[in-house]
């Protein structure tokens, strides 16, 4: 089997499930559903296959499955595109197909029924069907998938910025996709419309200053491939001269401009605010955000790039500069967002701002030089994110149809009422026990349960390496680890303990099999997931070794070296899980909210609440030092002022002058050239009606000119002669 071959073909069935969808079946629900989901399965049994091959080939990385074609002449030489497989590619690929795979299935379920409020205050607002525009749901997901995956797949990083940067139109297009929906009574919130232009306006800050990264990088060494650059000693070591700025190296200048897409597309401070608001798509698509493809392929591009950003650095010695910005920016990211997440209310807001912080965990954990961790951390965490972002979907799920049977039954609801608040569920693990078993799961993976969860082992290695390598770095990591299991056990306490606080979660039911069914998938991966990267030294189940580090560890020129097992951060870690969980199901379970009850951390935390609720008022900070300004340069200064004002003005002076001169043109061609013409034409018509009258055609008037005429001259004649 020509498995180079195979590797180009993974992305390609959701590539041509999309244009096949748009172009023949948008009109039809069930082939869509057919044609998505069967092409992602067929792209997941391709990578199975290559996965599994590659895991089997010793010496991978030396030796990476792939080939490439060339692409466009430069000069002498062809730029190349091709596809690898390499260590770290085969372990992403493994869990972005499948969970692709979970996502579009569990979205053919998903966009079924359900209605939310179009229209405006003067014209009136009204129900429209959610799923009206299933088929183009299904054909933008499909595109996502297959962006992802040629961004895994890819062996250069033009065309990984190519699937890149088709992730981000899918992101503008997906979270916008409920591009009509309003909230009436609630003018000033987010509507998936802005939603989706404040996605793609932020993350293209990033992509901006990553796309002078690439092009300075190519400038330099005159290649993208990865092999070419990460694997040749020569060309890491030209990239150590300096840079065009003082003190900053290539290779860190580079690294620099590569992180701020990283920044962008994984929603780090301060290019955050968008994910959160994200929440405003479908719930398929906050999963496939957070999980399977865009915030992970910001981490993924950075361990990829890893050789360039951490080159200079040796283990113990001083950091490089993108080093020191992603072990900064990464470990204040996951403080900062779990504290605002210990506040929210909205069921998906909560996961949000939990990828956020996860997110920064993974960044903070490169830039202390902790590669495999970082890697194993976005595994484990994809799956266990993926569960918990589907299980709220079938929260939500369940509430609607419980608002809509309870409506049927008399209930009447206002307006605004929110099916993702926390505050309206309660009760419902009785009503959708597995949604709640499942969801339970992933949120003790994402609290880090020690040594059953996935999220336990991965998020260990993490504060292992911080440990050992930055103190201060370990301690808000470990911060934010105790936050994490007290938002995720008020997370759970709200929404299933208790008794049901609104008529809506008293009839909710369990969702539909497509839902169901890929939640105890991914809860099952949330658990032995795990277990691959059990650090070789903990008792019995390290005995096997640890493969994770093993295998993605060879990407690398130098292989990583193993952290020793230390159980100080190990005790640390699960004090900060067991604490935070321990306390949350101390408030929020064992003594659960009741209807019309004030969220006891509210009486609690009193104005900080208010504080964090309300994300520090980031986004009205924003607003304030840049959406205003860009808003009045926009309308007034670009607009009123230099458009209307200085060019149109400019230009209707010039044509009113320009008129004025053609004006007086017109003046002067009517009374000086077309009047002495006239006025030539007149005497010469005037003679010639004068001079026509002698010329009558009558032959006696003749003679008697001409007799005339003589006797005149005779006269004349006589006359000369007697004057002389």
């Amino acid at each position: 089997m020509d498995f180079a071959t195979l590797t180009w073909l993974i992305p390609v069935p959701p590539l041509v499930a999309f244009f096949v969808i748009m172009l023949f079946t948008r009109r039809s629900k069930p082939v869509s559903d057919v044609l998505a989901v069967g092409a992602i399965a067929l792209s997941w049994v391709f990578s199975l296959i290559v996965f599994f091959r590659a895991v089997s080939t010793p010496h991978l990385a030396e030796h990476p499955i792939g080939s490439t074609v060339g692409w466009l002449p430069t000069g002498d030489t062809v730029f190349a595109m091709g596809v690898q497989i390499d260590p770290l590619g085969a372990a992403v690929l493994f869990f972005v197909s499948l969970v692709c795979l979970l996502i579009i299935f569990y979205s053919t379920g998903y966009m079924v029924g359900g209605a939310y409020w179009s229209g405006d205050e003067e014209k009136g607002y009204v129900k429209v069907a959610a799923d009206r525009m299933k088929p183009r749901f299904m054909a933008f997901l499909s595109l996502f998938a297959g962006a992802m995956l040629t961004l895994v797949v890819a062996d250069n990083l033009l065309l990984l910025f190519v699937g890149w940067e088709v992730m981000g139109l899918c992101s503008y297009l997906l979270i916008g996709f409920w591009y009509d929906r309003k909230y009436p009574g609630e003018p000033d919130r987010m509507t998936p419309f802005k939603a989706g232009v404040r996605a793609f306006m932020t993350t293209r800050v990033g992509d901006m200053l990553m796309l002078l990264g690439i092009v300075y990088l190519y400038s330099q060494t005159g290649t993208l491939s990865f092999a070419a650059i990460m694997r040749d000693e020569h060309v890491l070591e030209g990239l150590l001269a300096p840079s065009f700025i003082a003190g900053l190296t290539t290779a860190e200048m580079i690294g620099l401009l590569l992180f701020a897409g990283t920044m962008g597309k994984s929603s780090q401070f301060p290019l955050h605010v968008w994910l959160p608001d994200a929440m405003e798509g479908p719930t398929p698509v906050s999963a496939m955000i957070h999980a399977a493809a865009m915030v992970s392929a910001g981490v993924y591009m950075a361990i990829r790039m890893f050789p360039i950003m951490s080159l200079g650095w040796h283990h113990g010695g001083p950091l490089s500069a993108p080093m020191v910005a992603m072990s900064a920016i990464g470990a204040f990211t996951a403080l900062f967002a779990a504290t605002i997440a210990v506040a929210q209310s909205d069921v998906k807001r909560v996961l949000a701002y939990s990828t956020i912080s996860q997110l920064g965990y993974m960044v903070a954990a490169l830039g202390i030089g902790a590669y495999i961790a970082a890697t194993f951390h976005l595994i484990t965490h994809a799956f266990f994110k993926a569960l918990l972002f589907l299980g709220s979907g079938s929260i939500i799920h369940g509430v609607e149809h419980g608002e809509e049977h309870a409506h049927h039954e008399g209930h009447h609801f206002p307006d605004d009422f929110d099916a993702q608040d926390m505050l309206n569920m309660g009760g419902l693990w009785r009503k959708m026990p597995v949604t709640a078993w499942t969801f339970l799961i992933g949120g003790l993976a994402l609290s880090g349960f020690p040594f059953i969860t996935a999220g336990f082992w991965s998020k260990d290695e993490i504060l292992a390496d911080a440990w050992a390598n930055n103190s201060l770095v370990f301690w808000v990591l470990a911060i934010a680890a105790f936050l994490t299991a007290f938002y995720t056990m008020r997370q759970i306490g709200l929404t299933f303990a208790g008794k049901a606080r609104t008529a809506a979660a008293e009839h909710a039911s369990e969702s539909d099999w497509k839902m169901v069914a890929p939640l105890v998938v991914l809860a099952a991966f949330a658990v032995i997931t795990g277990y691959v990267g059990v650090h070789e030294s903990f008792p019995v189940l390290g005995a096997l070794g640890n493969p994770f580090h093993e295998f993605v560890g060879e990407t690398l020129l130098e292989h990583p070296e193993t952290i020793p097992l230390d159980w100080t951060p190990l005790l640390i870690s699960i004090i900060a899980a067991l604490s935070g969980l321990g306390i949350g199901a101390l408030v929020y379970v064992l003594s659960p909210l009741q209807e019309g009850q004030t969220d006891p951390l509210r009486k609690v935390l009193g104005p900080i609440y208010t504080l964090l609720e309300n994300k520090y008022y980031i986004d009205e900070l924003y607003e304030f030092l840049f959406i205003r300004p860009a808003r009045w340069l926009a309308e007034t200064f670009a607009y009123q002022w230099v458009d209307r004002g200085l060019i149109d003005g400019t230009l209707h002076s010039i044509a009113r002058t320009v008129e004025w001169l053609s004006f007086r043109n017109k003046d002067f061609d009517t009374y000086i050239v077309n009047a002495a013409g006239d006025s030539v034409a007149g005497g010469i018509g005037s003679f010639g009606r004068s001079f026509r009258r002698l010329q009558s055609g009558r032959v006696q008037q003749y003679l008697a000119l001409v007799s005339g005429g003589i006797v005149l001259l005779a006269l004349l004649f006589v006359w000369l002669i007697f004057l002389r």
